[in-house]
């Protein structure tokens, strides 16, 4: 009221919150499953392990659109965007805003009910290292930049991370509807490759010289401040800049690697259908007939007589 301006910081209080919301995502998975993927899963009549692989993109699609829209709505409007040095500038960034607050549970809630969903859905054995491997890498971030006070620079890596995600599980629905379609990979593989530059880049740009340039360089667990002190060293920046860009390489090299076997795949198949192709249009060789005309399969001579020589019976 009268302009007054509310912000929020992290407590234990949270975790109630971030446990109310994890039944409303086990709610809303369950109404995304039954009421749109189930009715698509009875039309294709998909496989166990298509079947599965289906329901996993079905989820993540309408995951990663509503956060990427929702995200993209919160950096615009707090100006993180417009204004790239806000990233860094007053640091640390202890007081929140509601909306922004409110994001970073949801993302909170929506990872951990990820854990009894794997029961629910039922997932396959050989698939739950995996997926527990993928959500504990995403709750590890979006606590990360939630309790360090770095909540701007997390909502532009997410907004990162969601598109080329949404594109890559949106490719997969495709290939699954129709195997011979896959522009959708090859979106897919520009975007990742934009945003993996991007997030480098963003790197690069707040950990090499934003957050060094922050005022108070003294650590603080109380206000929030724990790294400006440590970037202020150029021997700790440069590693941890190192250690970034080698992550990112990685990513890139598996990359690569995933997009060459995937090429030498769809060659192999392209050359395999022109063999079979120009196999088909050989004309067929026409068989040597004996002379003499054929009845009920067996040959006869010209004049009716059997073309074999008569076995005489002895006396």
């Amino acid at each position: 009221a009268d302009g007054e301006l509310v912000q929020y910081h992290y407590g234990l209080k949270d975790l109630v919150t971030i446990l109310f919301y994890i039944f409303i995502a086990i709610i809303l998975h369950a109404v995304v499953q039954e009421y749109a993927l189930d009715k698509i899963n009875r039309r294709l009549h998909l496989s166990k392990v298509k079947h599965s692989k289906f329901n996993e993109s079905g989820q993540l699609v309408a995951f990663h659109l509503t956060s990427m829209v929702w995200c993209l709505y919160v950096v615009v409007t707090e100006g993180y965007i417009s204004n790239p040095q806000s990233l860094w500038e007053n640091y640390p960034h202890v007081y929140l805003p509601f909306q922004v607050k409110f994001f970073y549970l949801c993302q909170l809630a929506y990872w951990l009910h990820a854990l009894p969903e794997l029961y629910f859905q039922k997932v396959r054995k050989e698939e739950i290292p995996r997926q527990l491997r993928c959500i504990a890498l995403y709750l590890v971030h979006i606590a990360g930049a939630y309790l360090l006070n770095l909540t701007r620079l997390g909502l532009i890596l997410l907004l990162l991370q969601y598109l080329a995600e949404f594109f890559f599980h949106m490719a997969r629905l495709v290939y699954f509807t129709d195997e011979n379609n896959e522009k959708l990979f090859n979106v897919w593989a520009v975007v990742f490759v934009v945003t993996r530059l991007f997030t480098l880049t963003l790197y690069i740009l707040v950990i090499g010289f934003g957050l060094p340039r922050v005022e108070n360089q003294a650590l603080d667990p109380e206000r929030g401040n724990f790294f400006s002190f440590l970037f202020n060293n150029i021997l700790f920046r440069m590693s941890v800049l190192l250690l970034v860009c080698l992550f990112q390489a990685s990513v890139m090299w598996r990359f690569i690697h995933f997009q060459l076997r995937r090429w030498r795949e769809y060659w192999n198949e392209q050359s395999s259908r022109k063999r079979a192709a120009a196999g088909a249009k050989q004309p067929a060789k026409l068989l040597k007939r004996d002379s003499g005309y054929h009845e009920n399969g067996v040959v006869k001579a010209e004049n009716g007589t059997s073309p074999r020589t008569k076995k005489l019976k002895s006396p």
